[in-house]
């Protein structure tokens, strides 16, 4: 099912701009860009995605190893604020929590958040890490 977009949809690469630093020009961009929608001016959307590629980002070894906690820690602000639309926001603040607090990837733990919203709370997986969170019933197929 489609999503509905608010507004403008925003790129992970502008995200991770604004909290690595690593290109003065275009944190500042990015940095006005979100003033706007902390402000109000501005509603921007992204997919669920988007926030996964940067979780994928900030924590590759190669690239700026950040630790879970402050991953957690940096796009949870974002998501906090009211103009900045993300399919599934709940659930992925959530699974930020799961990943920060655990050694599963972001994929599981957005699976898990969104599974313990369903009625049935059940995943079809092999992957026996999903045994570990309460509430969620793992089937095999």
């Amino acid at each position: 099912m489609a999503s509905k977009s608010f507004g403008p949809y925003v790129d992970t690469d502008v995200i991770l701009r604004l909290i690595t630093h690593d290109d003065f020009k275009k944190q500042e961009d990015s940095a006005k860009l979100f003033e706007k929608v902390e402000k109000g001016d501005l509603v921007l959307s992204a997919p669920d995605t988007v926030i996964a590629d940067a979780v994928y980002v900030l924590s590759s070894p190669r690239l700026y190893n950040f630790p879970r906690a402050e991953i957690r820690d940096v796009l949870t602000a974002f998501l906090r604020l009211t103009n900045f639309k993300v399919d599934n926001k709940q659930a992925v603040i959530t699974a930020l929590d799961f990943y920060a607090n655990s050694k599963i990837d972001f994929g599981d733990a957005l699976l898990i958040a969104l599974t313990l919203q369903t009625k049935t709370k059940e995943i079809y997986s092999y992957d026996r890490d999903f045994d570990k969170f309460a509430g969620i019933k793992r089937k095999e197929p």
